[in-house]
């Protein structure tokens, strides 16, 4: 019986690969049909048992002709049935590999290595297999069979694994590690350096070459345009009619999303930054800096890029205590680790009004361990420049915008390792400059600002050629556009008022702005001045404006006033745990969430309303509440379908204040603060109920009580 099972085992082997063969020889006329494909599909499940089972069968028939085995029965048929049966089950293995090749998608000379070292793993245990008990067959030939066969299989097997997830995956961990290379944000390009690696990261291993799932390819720009089977994978300017932004918004549950499951998925930033991308035009070559300021695109972008900076350099001095650099630290001044692990400290001040010299002079305690020193805008005179003159690993100091004129640079010229000297905005005058001489090791001064005349720079850098002078741009007969207005305020919420603070880098400049939505001019609107109290939801609107210099685009900022601050505040209905946030406090922290990185400082719901309920200890005189949600249309974000607000004594003895059912924003692809305002007749309100009607996704960041 068992010669009988064994011969039938036999038979079969043989018969498979003919099989192979004949597979092999008539692949391009060869069509499988549906009731196939399952069984194609099942060689990535199976394969594992063969190779466990022939790479044991190797092991042993390698050392068969050991003069202790080659006697032992046992060992010589457990050997040969092994072999028989990993070779059945890989010959088994092999077709359905076959099967599966014929899908769409596979392609490429990985595969083909594939295939081909499949194959021969086969034909040569095979030949193994039939030829070892002939009295030719002996130690040498078994060991060089048996050494042929497992290479095949690890070769079989990485080229698998690269089909599977990708190049080098198998060898990944151990081999130099590709990075993308770093560039300046100035440099950097949205496709290149953002867009890319994403679709490097979570699309390629599906769409390469070497595998073309959907006929489509996604490693160079002009198989992107070209698209796949299904059509265009990309319409630029229109990222609703896109494939590439429908697919990946599909839910995850859906056959058709991309990336598919078990694969890694895109983030909401990396989402949300392949729209933008699309809405833009999809411009293969455009850089980051070339969008506008305020660009959705342009600030989401920025967030990938990863800065060309010189790798952190290797200090002999020791690392200051962790009590010393916590003790250091306050409001006006942080000191901090220049790299993690770095002994090397950089060291800002802040708060031009609190500064005092003798903060300088408290840094004496790791005086060895500065590096770099910012007092940007800080009042320091000539004279506090005597506190640094012990710092002696300082390699990058800024007196930015400072009052010093220069007459006291003598006492830090003896800093051998200062290589950076910021002076821009201050009052040096060109014959304290004459002092940098002395400075060995300075290698870049910045002087921007300074009221020294260019020929007057242009002569001092031709006496100073090893220094690099940094004095802002040539002027080439062309006007300059200004960058917006900057918001000086800590804080866009407020109580009862809240001064407007404004600011701009460059002097001279004037700020016109508005409160009434319209657009600012030059000649109606008014003047930027301290003396502004907002009182109210305001939304500001301001523009840059200076002679010679083309004016700055409109830039917004909105105030909102929130009077009352409820006791106790709790949901009955439980967020989302992706956006889960602080819970109910979120809605009241006072503390604006991000638009562009929709992250867990949002309060979400899906498939069911916010509930809110609202406690004062004493009662509140109230006439409004105002609701803000993000609105995302594209990505189905939208504003409540209807916010209704109760009051009352108790939670079960309440009366309907009010209803609004907010506007869905009209620009689908860019993420907007909605703004939902209930205002009634102002009343007594002890007890606050709150319900906002989930439209799909619901993303609310405060509640304001005025």
């Amino acid at each position: 019986m068992k010669s009988n099972l064994k011969g039938f085992a036999e038979n079969l082997l043989f018969v498979l690969n003919i099989l192979i063969v004949f597979f092999l020889l008539f692949e391009s006329k060869i069509v499988i049909p549906h009731w196939l494909i399952p069984v194609g599909r099942m060689h990535p499940m199976i394969l594992h048992f063969p190779i466990a089972i022939l790479i044991l069968a190797m092991v042993l028939e390698f050392f068969r002709f050991k003069d202790k085995y080659q006697a032992e029965l046992f060992y010589q048929r457990f050997t040969s049935n092994l072999l028989l049966i990993g070779l059945i089950s890989a010959a088994v293995t092999v077709i359905m590999g076959l099967f599966l090749s014929k899908e769409e998608g596979y392609e490429g000379s990985i595969l083909q290595w594939h295939k081909w070292t499949g194959v021969s793993i086969v034909l040569v245990a095979s030949v193994i297999y039939w030829c070892r008990n002939f009295t030719w067959y002996n130690a040498p030939l078994a060991k060089g069979g048996a050494v042929v066969t497992i290479l095949c299989l690890v070769l079989a097997g990485h080229f698998g694994a690269t089909l599977t997830h990708g190049e080098s995956f198998v060898l990944g961990p151990i081999l130099p590690q590709k990075t993308m290379p770093q560039v300046s944000l100035e440099q950097a390009q949205v496709y290149e350096h953002v867009v890319k690696p994403i679709l490097e990261a979570k699309c390629n291993s599906c769409h390469n070459p070497e595998k073309l799932k959907g006929q489509l390819m996604l490693t160079d720009e002009a198989s992107i345009l070209k698209g796949g089977k299904t059509g265009k994978l990309i319409i630029p300017g229109k990222p609703e009619l896109s494939l590439l932004i429908q697919r990946i918004h599909l839910p995850a549950e859906d056959k058709k999303h991309m990336p598919p499951t078990g694969k890694p998925q895109l983030t909401d930033e990396e989402a949300l930054l392949l729209q933008l991308w699309v809405k833009n035009g999809a411009d293969f070559k455009r850089k980051v800096v070339d969008l506008p300021a305020n660009d959705s695109l342009r600030k989401l972008a920025s967030l990938f890029i990863k800065p060309a900076i010189a790798a952190t350099p290797a200090y002999a001095f020791e690392a200051a205590s962790e009590a010393t650099i916590k003790n250091l630290n306050n409001d006006y001044r942080t000191v901090t680790p220049l790299a993690k692990g770095s002994p090397a400290l950089a060291v800002n001040l802040y708060n031009r009004a609190n500064y005092k010299a003798k903060q300088l002079d408290e840094l004496g305690e790791i005086k060895k361990q500065i590096v770099s020193l910012d007092l940007n805008m800080m009042p320091v005179k000539d004279d506090d420049l005597k506190y640094i003159t012990s710092f002696e690993n300082l390699t990058a100091l800024n007196l930015n915008f400072t009052d010093v004129n220069g007459s006291g640079l003598s006492k830090i010229a003896g800093l051998k390792n200062l290589r950076t000297l910021s002076l821009s905005g201050s009052k040096v005058t060109l014959q304290n400059l004459q002092q940098i001489k002395g400075f060995k090791a300075l290698k870049t001064l910045t002087l921007w600002n300074t009221g020294i005349a260019a020929k007057d720079i242009e002569k001092l850098q031709d006496a100073n050629k090893n220094i690099q002078i940094i004095s802002g741009y040539k002027d080439d007969g062309k006007a300059m556009k200004l960058n917006p207005p900057q918001l000086n305020n800590a804080q866009q919420i407020f109580k009862q008022t809240t001064a407007l603070k404004l600011k701009h880098p460059i002097r001279g400049v004037e700020i016109r702005y508005t409160l009434d939505g319209n657009d600012p001019d030059s000649l109606k609107s008014p003047a930027f001045n301290k003396n502004i109290l907002l009182n109210k939801h305001t939304t500001v609107r301001a523009k840059a404006f200076k002679k010679g210099w083309i004016s700055s685009d409109i830039v917004e900022f909105k105030f909102y006033k929130s009077a009352y601050t409820p006791d106790t505040i709790y949901l009955t209905n439980q967020p989302v745990e992706r956006y889960a946030a602080n819970g109910a406090q979120t809605l009241i922290d006072n503390e604006l969430a991000d638009l562009v990185n929709l992250n867990n400082r949002w309060l979400g719901f899906e498939k069911k309303d916010m509930e809110v309920f609202m406690h004062f200890d004493k009662p509140v005189n109230l006439s409004s509440v105002m609701v803000q949600n993000v609105s995302l249309p594209l990505f189905l974000l939208l504003p409540p379908a209807q916010i209704d607000v109760w009051c009352g004594p108790n939670e079960g003895n309440l009366k309907l204040l009010g209803t609004v059912k907010p506007a869905v924003p009209k620009v689908p692809g860019v993420s907007v603060y909605t703004d939902s305002f209930v205002g009634f007749k102002p009343q007594k309100v002890q007890f606050l109920k709150l319900r906002a009607k989930t439209q799909f996704v619901l993303l609310v960041d405060e509640i304001f009580l005025n």
